[in-house]
């Protein structure tokens, strides 16, 4: 039993000296590396109080029955049986019911307002095109007026439901803030020009119809919201990715409607002079619309062939139609030809950028095969990105909005980056904003084997390899989208920052690149960062600076790993207590390690 006792405390003594050693030597290569390096900063990290442990819940007593309640479907619950699975959902009745109209509305972004627009302008459009139709041809009878009536009432509604609870309750900017109180943003409205023309619009002089019959062109003023018409266009064109084409169609409906109202007139005129009675008025045979319609395109677009008019009336109608329609045509080209032009202005930058270059490149002679890569890049990067330059675009975006499409596009990439893993997070979001796009050829080289590197490499798209080998041409690892390189060389001194390899372009790169100037100039307002950026970046200069034979590989493992060399204090402890006798705790330590030194001999 006593031999038993030893051995175990012997056993407890060499566990407890060798975290004592451990501990002693971890301190004392702190304390070196503090002297070497002063900004170096501790990482001891400050104690984090441990959570309370919370008491166990108490288990869930199941019914008299045996079932768990949890497992079985309340009598409220709907449930729907798709193929094998049970989906637990809401009827459309109820989720109807539980849906709250929102308290106010932004104009600028919410889609369900710009739906709304839709229907608005679509009764607005009914009114515009159909009001001539029913004045000036025999469509509108008798036994079809409860049709139009229904369609009309309908619109009539939808301009109504607009004013009461759309209008009042759209967010409006007063003095910089966004105002969404109900009573402010009601007021808003009823003093604001938009009020004044739905109400006008919507004129109760339908009560006409008991007096004079049913009249179309008592609708008139439903024609006057116009404004919900200008405004759907502008919601729609800042949502849509190709703008242009509404913009060729809106453009378009304006010709065809300056036709149709043409049509209406001509009908009209040949009713008031009397339906084929003169070459000139619209014979009353085939249909009527598309017969009207047809002299209508011919008289606006001034083709020609027309009969000659005969009557005073058929002159002065005639003339009006020509000036209008020389006036509207131009007009219509005018307008043609801006939206195309807006639609084409980037490929026609680049077009001229693309020939001024050519134009360059002939003059001095440039071989073909540069020219050839020349135009490659021109050609990959317009059509990978839609420009030349992204700078440019963003040029023009104030410093805030800038940022956060720069965190949107690249913070996920440098944040996963080593070095910069713990540096400050507003530091990182100003060095986002300094990020610049390069486009490689396929083979071009990134950077070369000991040139100085003044900049950090982010993949955005592509793959580049690195090479080595005796020869300089061995593909060492191919880095694909994500992965960063040459971060070293942003903090090396004192030469440490040439580049160790060859990084070629394997097809074509998009990568983003920061400079080391950029850097420095971001790192002047925040020291911490910079403490730590240098003290990683010589960590990782140690690594790889190291030889192969000092890292040691998975083959050189020990089954017993040698002792730790006792820390020189514990060392000068031992011989003081040596000195004092030989007597005491420390006195038998120091024996103890000298029978084990002994068992390891």
């Amino acid at each position: 039993r006593i031999g038993s006792a030893t051995s175990l405390s012997s056993a407890v003594i060499n566990t407890r000296l060798q975290e004592l050693v451990k501990l002693f030597k971890e301190r004392t290569e702190k304390v070196k590396e503090k002297l070497i390096d002063p900004d170096v900063t501790s990482d001891d990290e400050s104690p984090v109080a441990s959570p309370t442990k919370l008491a166990p819940a108490a288990a869930p007593v199941p019914p008299p029955g045996g079932e768990v309640e949890g497992d079985k479907p309340s009598g409220d619950d709907h449930y729907c049986e798709m193929l094998c699975c049970t989906l637990k959902c809401q009827p459309w009745l109820v989720r109807l019911k539980s849906y709250q109209f929102p308290s106010s509305i932004d104009p600028l972004t919410n889609l369900m307002y710009v739906l709304w627009l839709f229907f608005v302008v679509m009764a607005w459009n009914w009114n515009c095109w159909l009001i001539p139709v029913r004045w000036a041809f025999p469509y509108q009878t008798p036994a079809n007026i409860h049709c139009w009536l229904l369609v009309d009432y309908l619109c009539d509604l939808i301009y109504l439901l607009d004013i009461l609870v759309f209008q009042t309750r759209l967010q409006f900017v007063q003095g910089g803030d966004i105002i969404t109180d109900k009573k402010a943003m009601k007021e808003n409205y009823l003093r604001s020009q938009r009020f004044k023309m739905d109400v006008l619009c919507l004129l109760p002089l339908d009560f006409f119809y008991f007096k004079i019959g049913v009249n179309p062109l008592l609708r008139f003023p439903r024609c006057l919201k116009y404004m919900a018409f200008f405004e759907f266009n502008n919601r729609l064109e800042a949502i849509l990715t190709k703008a242009y084409i509404y913009r060729v169609i809106r453009t378009t409906g304006y010709l065809l409607y300056s036709l149709h109202v043409n049509s209406c007139l001509y009908y009209w005129a040949s009713a008031y002079e009397g339906l084929g009675s003169t070459t000139w008025v619209y014979d009353g045979e085939g249909n009527s619309y598309i017969r009207c319609y047809y002299w209508a395109v011919k008289t606006l677009i001034t083709i020609g062939g027309l009969p000659d008019p005969k009557t005073l009336f058929e002159i002065v109608f005639q003339l009006l139609n020509y000036f209008t329609g020389v006036f509207a045509f131009s007009v219509m080209i005018g307008q043609m030809r801006d939206v195309v032009g807006a639609a084409t202005a980037g490929q026609t930058y680049y077009r001229s950028c693309m020939d001024s270059t050519i134009k360059y490149m002939n003059f001095y002679k440039i071989p073909k095969t540069v020219q050839n890569r020349v135009k490659t890049w021109y050609e990959y990067t317009w059509h990978s990105q839609g420009m030349l330059d992204e700078s440019e675009l963003l040029v023009q975006l104030p410093d805030k909005m800038r940022l956060d499409i720069a965190i949107d596009v690249n913070y996920n990439i440098v944040s996963k980056v080593a070095l910069f893993q713990g540096c400050d997070r507003q530091m990182i979001f100003d060095m986002l904003k300094r990020l610049k796009s390069v486009v490689y050829l396929p083979n071009d080289y990134v950077c070369k084997k000991g040139e100085i590197g003044r900049e950090m490499y982010i993949i955005q798209a592509g793959q580049v390899q690195v090479l080595g080998g005796p020869d300089g041409k061995s593909v060492l690892v191919t880095l694909k989208a994500g992965s960063v390189f040459g971060e070293i060389s942003l903090l090396a001194a004192g030469g440490g920052n040439r580049r160790t390899a060859n990084v070629v372009a394997h097809g074509f790169a998009n990568l983003f690149i920061l400079e080391k100037k950029d850097l420095n100039e971001i790192l002047v307002h925040y020291p911490e960062s910079q403490k730590l950026l240098r003290k990683k970046a010589k960590k990782m200069l140690k690594n790889n600076n190291k030889p192969k034979d000092e890292k040691g590989g998975p083959g050189e493992s020990l089954i017993i790993p040698p002792k730790a060399e006792t820390p020189k204090l514990f060392k000068a402890a031992l011989a003081a207590t040596g000195r004092m006798g030989g007597k005491g705790p420390l006195a038998r330590l120091r024996w103890r390690l000298k029978e084990l030194k002994a068992m390891q001999v």
